[in-house]
């Protein structure tokens, strides 16, 4: 009888690293599952959800291919909370099932899901144990700008939107703070993994 792998939730504010942590665990050989990925599944032409994006905010949300037009949707919501509201309310129970249906799939000891949103999506609810990499917020935006080319106002805009550092942490069962060099990140991810392969349903 196979034990089914429980579940690790990791995120982390916007330039915390995130990425760089989840591609090593893929690295050692852990099942990971992307929420971001997820989101875009459940938007793709022909599915369900992007019929209602289109009959709630028009047609202006579709690129001239049929396919969703990210950026407009995101200009649409940034700026409208109730709308942003809406938009969560129709797509986070199908990116939840999406979710849950890769995670499934998993033949590590036990699987990651990867989401940014993992607290204020409630997201962090599918998971047993939470990583969260942190980072000074000076840090997250030097390098959210060197990544995206994106300004400074642009950047705030999406840490005010995103959960509070303290929020985050909160949640977290461990926290790996992203202030050095990747194979020092690296070396972190292999000490935290050896850990999560000594634990029973993510508790230690």
């Amino acid at each position: 009888m196979t034990t089914k792998p429980w579940i690790l939730g990791l995120t982390g504010g916007i330039g915390s690293g995130k990425s760089a942590v989840a591609q090593h665990f893929v690295d050692l050989g852990v099942h990971l599952v992307d929420a971001d990925h997820a989101a875009r599944w459940v938007v793709e032409p022909g599915k369900p959800a992007l019929g209602k994006i289109v009959e709630h905010f028009g047609r202006d949300m579709l690129q001239a291919d049929g396919q969703l037009d990210r950026a407009a949707l995101r200009s649409k919501i940034f700026t409208d909370a109730e709308e942003r509201r809406w938009l969560e309310a129709l797509l986070h129970p199908l990116i939840g099932e999406e979710i849950i249906q890769y995670l499934a799939r998993a033949q590590s000891p036990y699987a990651i899901l990867v989401s940014p949103l993992l607290v204020e999506s409630g997201q962090h609810k599918l998971t047993h144990r939470v990583l969260v990499v942190d980072a000074p917020e000076q840090l997250q935006i030097q390098r959210t700008m060197a990544r995206d080319h994106s300004s400074d106002e642009q950047v705030h805009a999406i840490l005010k939107a995103q959960a509070s550092r303290e929020q985050r942490l909160s949640h977290a069962n461990d926290i790996l703070l992203n202030d050095r060099d990747l194979h020092w990140l690296q070396t972190e991810v292999e000490r935290l993994h050896a850990f999560y392969l000594t634990l029973r349903g993510g508790q230690a």
